[in-house]
């Protein structure tokens, strides 16, 4: 039976499914998630944790015996029983369907619809409600298979049932009201059912159901996001309006000033996680300053030839010491359809890392044509390793590609720096037409 422990952040629900599972299967699981066994941001970047988790990135699982693992599926597997994961190999792979079911279908929409709406991403419309739309499709899939079954996969709780649960959690808890589930009984049944059992509960506690649909909060996200840059702000706004106007302004922060401490009285264990966050706010904080100017380069890539002036640009700059040059492909092509579908899976992870574009840049192309297509892209990062472990908030889509670091001096990465950038070429590596791109910058 597995014995080892569980690194992880508080309240993260990727590591709720190995949680979970070993409530099933018996494994014996402690789980760290503060000081002195485990920081978030601190632990997970020094060389012994790196050693066995080059990623950086929770959940990650170290047992007793010094077997290691990443990933939170491979974890909640490796935790998990026969049972769990499927007895016969045609449980197997529907359970493995469902656990891709939850990272392609359910998770992108979700996020994007309830980060918003607790403060850790910006509001944008037309995302939210594309969300919307992508959620009421993947519960029409489920209710429909959910209509004459009590769990995902047999007649008992599987790792389907954890993942797709687990997956959906904040959906439930946030934003799906009595309205917007309404249509899907057979889901709301299910999942009502999934975490009331004991093994559940041990986990989440009790899951309430949302009443009414959160919305964004403009005041709550300002809230988490930096404030020193407004002081300066309004110092120059006082100079342009003469000495009268800085009186006025000094007198405005001061009270300001003396506001703040009152929130910080009142603040609660789960406020106190949230008020450390500013202070890897800068997660390339660490790294040494980079000649390299990012802001310059995709000025170049935006206004001007891509083949004669921002590629040569870029090569002429690039600063191999501070920058980093990565591939990605998506990891489940067999389950990408309509390019539309396919397309939205782009934007809305770049939506999701928007506080990366300062330190990032990537060309993402759609290959193929409807129901035979694939994803893969180019990504140049500051710093030597994958940007997105440095800050909880990037986390959600990556782990859905493969990635492999490209040797800069090398043919190949120039390679394809050059048909990624410019949308194209040869793409030999691919076996598929170009169809569409998507650039974050």
């Amino acid at each position: 039976m597995a014995a080892g422990t569980l690194y992880t952040y508080p309240e993260n629900w990727r590591a709720f499914k190995a949680q979970i599972a070993a409530q099933y299967s018996g494994a014996r699981l402690k789980v760290a998630t503060s000081a002195p066994a485990f920081t978030f941001g601190q632990t997970n970047r020094t060389p012994a944790f790196l050693n066995n988790f080059p990623l950086g990135k929770v959940p990650a699982y170290q047992g007793d015996d010094g077997f290691c693992l990443f990933e939170s599926n491979a974890i909640a597997h490796y935790l998990s029983n026969d049972t769990l994961r499927g007895s016969t190999p045609q449980a197997a792979a529907q359970v493995l369907q469902w656990v891709s079911f939850a990272d392609s279908e359910i998770i992108p929409p979700a996020s994007a619809w309830v980060f918003p709406t607790l403060g850790i991403m910006q509001f944008n419309k037309q995302a939210t409600e594309q969300a919307k739309e992508d959620v009421k499709k993947f519960l029409a899939v489920l209710n429909q298979h959910l209509n004459t079954r009590t769990f995902l996969v047999g007649e008992r709780v599987t790792l389907a049932d954890i993942t797709v649960a687990c997956s959906m959690l904040w959906l439930y808890k946030q934003v799906l009201e009595p309205s917007f589930r309404q249509p899907y009984p057979n889901v709301t049944r299910w999942f009502v059912t999934c975490v009331n059992q004991p093994q559940f509960k041990a986990v989440l506690g009790e899951v309430k159901l949302c009443e009414k649909m959160a919305q964004f909060d403009a005041k709550k996200f300002a809230e988490m996001q930096p404030k020193k840059e407004t002081p300066s702000k309004k110092e120059k706004g006082g100079k342009e309006a003469g000495k009268p106007q800085e009186k006025k302004e000094k007198k405005k922060e001061e009270k300001k000033e003396e506001k703040k401490p009152d929130p910080e009285e009142e603040m609660d264990d789960c406020d106190a996680v949230l008020a450390a966050e500013p202070k890897a706010k800068d997660p390339f904080a660490h790294l040494p300053k980079s000649a390299f100017v990012m802001d310059e380069f995709k000025r170049k890539y935006s206004n001007e030839d891509t083949l004669t002036v921002a590629i040569p640009h870029f090569w002429e700059h690039f600063d191999r010491e501070g920058y980093s040059i990565w591939h990605s492909q998506y990891k489940y092509p067999e389950e990408l359809t309509l390019t539309f579908k396919s397309c939205n899976l782009i934007t809305g992870m770049f939506q999701r890392l928007d506080k990366l574009r300062k330190n990032a840049f990537a060309s993402v192309i759609l290959f193929g044509t409807n129901n035979d297509s694939s994803i893969s892209g180019i990504w140049v990062f500051r710093g030597q390793e994958l940007a997105f472990t440095l800050s909880e908030d990037w986390q959600i889509d990556y782990e859905s590609y493969d990635w492999r670091k490209l040797d800069p001096n090398s043919e190949e990465c120039k390679t394809m720096v050059k048909e990624y950038f410019a949308w194209e070429g040869d793409f030999k590596h691919v076996g598929k037409a170009f169809n569409q791109g998507k650039v974050f910058k």
